[in-house]
């Protein structure tokens, strides 16, 4: 991607702060807000200053759809909201259920996500075409949402959906605890932006996504209604080290260090820039010695309306030592590997990557994407000529929102992987999906 290119689409995101109609995301967003419902558990209370909590109530469930870390995958506000009839307590249930279908032909991906790393080189003639189906993504959720005289305003979450064993055991995808400006739990990192990631049927999506879930510990506070800062300690995720006979893992033991600074001016538009800083060990069986490297990451992001139908997103992240934690190198060790020139010695080398997509509604209720993305490889040093080096995901497709809770959606994906010794395959697929929410 030129410097050019890129300069010009951070302008065109940016510029979204002088338009001034409302978008036809956000009309959608209206149109699947208006569909919740509040039930008083206790009766429903008549007082003026019960009903100014329900209004905001009502509020805290649109800002549901504007939360800085949720991803276009991720399920909707709850249809139902039960609250206390002193409305100092609310609690939603909702869910989604997902189905999709894939048809890969002229080589086929082993995988239900279409993902550039795992296309073979040289291609199998036993696994050239692929129909395959799955219920990932289907999910349930319940959040909690109150107020407190000691703490002030709280939230509690918890997800778990079918993402497992076969895309078909539950296991819990997020449990945590928001109060005032702090996030405790098992939530997305705060190096990640799912927010800035283009919608896709493929749940696998861009292949430079970064989309880490940790245990952590975030202070996130707004300032003036523009701008949010953030810092947390996350428990560090596993290295994925390319060991050998001369070097061994080393369990982790520092927590990770993620921080990002954002301007928006608007709700659900943004721009960011996000860090995080992690230490990774192993140990030189030569030297009997624990080493320590240092890998780090940076990203740009943005999602804007720049026109009432269109909408742009943009993601750009370089680094060293930071494949686990996303994108196509999080399927090889790549986060240390071995220094030829120094037998029992591991680097964390560098990689880079960037996705663009544009979204046009023709209507609030159906819009089409077009995205691309790339990840590269950049070793320091020589590597085997069968190694990844890069991969590319392009993606088109279109959704319509059937009802404010149905939604359907169809997806052309193609794919590239090159190798270092220059080989290279391509892949292709044509996705389709359908999922109720409630």
């Amino acid at each position: 991607m030129s410097k050019k290119l890129f300069i010009t689409l951070l302008l065109l995101s940016a510029g979204a702060v002088m338009a001034s109609s409302r978008s036809l995301v956000d009309r959608q967003i209206d149109t699947t807000l208006s569909s919740n419902k509040i039930v008083f558990v206790d009766g429903k209370p008549a007082d003026r200053e019960t009903q100014h909590y329900v209004d905001s109530i009502r509020q805290v469930i649109s800002a549901f759809y504007y939360d800085q870390f949720r991803h276009f995958s991720d399920p909707g506000a709850p249809y139902f909201l039960f609250l206390s009839k002193d409305a100092q307590l609310a609690m939603g249930i909702g869910g989604v259920v997902r189905m999709r279908g894939y048809y890969d032909w002229g080589g086929a991906i082993p995988s239900p996500g279409f993902a550039p790393y795992l296309i073979p080189i040289p291609a199998s003639p036993t696994n050239m075409r692929h129909f395959g189906t799955s219920p990932a993504g289907t999910s349930l959720f319940f959040r909690v949402i109150g107020r407190n005289k000691t703490l002030g305003d709280y939230q509690l979450y918890i997800e778990a959906n079918f993402n497992g064993y076969q895309t078909r055991d539950f296991h819990l995808k997020k449990a945590y605890a928001v109060i005032n400006d702090f996030t405790v739990g098992y939530a997305s990192s705060t190096f990640a932006d799912p927010a800035a990631l283009p919608p896709t049927v493929d749940a696998q999506g861009p292949n430079n996504k970064v989309s880490p879930t940790a245990v952590l510990v975030r202070y996130m506070p707004v300032v003036r209604d523009k701008w949010v800062f953030a810092v947390s300690a996350e428990t560090p995720a596993t290295v994925k080290s390319a060991t050998d006979a001369n070097t061994e893992s080393v369990s982790e033991w520092i927590p990770d260090c993620a921080a990002f600074a954002q301007y928006q001016w608007a709700p659900g538009q943004h721009v960011r820039l996000s860090g995080i800083v992690r230490t990774m060990s192993y140990r030189n069986t030569i030297e009997q010695k624990n080493h320590n490297s240092v890998g780090w990451g940076v990203q740009l992001s943005s999602v804007a309306h720049v026109h009432p139908s269109l909408t742009t997103y943009l993601t750009a992240v370089y680094g060293h030592g930071y494949a686990g934690l996303g994108g196509d190198l999080l399927m090889g060790n790549y986060d240390l590997v071995g220094d030829p020139r120094k037998p029992g010695y591991l680097y964390a080398p560098a990689s880079f990557g960037w996705c663009l997509g544009l979204q046009y509604n023709f209507r609030p209720d159906i819009f089409a994407t077009v995205s691309a993305s790339q990840t590269r490889y950049l070793p320091r040093h020589s590597v085997a000529p069968d190694d990844y080096k890069y991969g590319v995901f392009a993606a088109a497709n279109v959704f319509w929102n059937l009802t404010p809770r149905i939604q359907v959606g169809a997806e052309f994906d193609f794919g590239l992987r090159r190798n270092f010794s220059g080989q290279h395959r391509t892949a292709r697929r044509v996705g389709a999906m359908c999922q109720f929410s409630f």
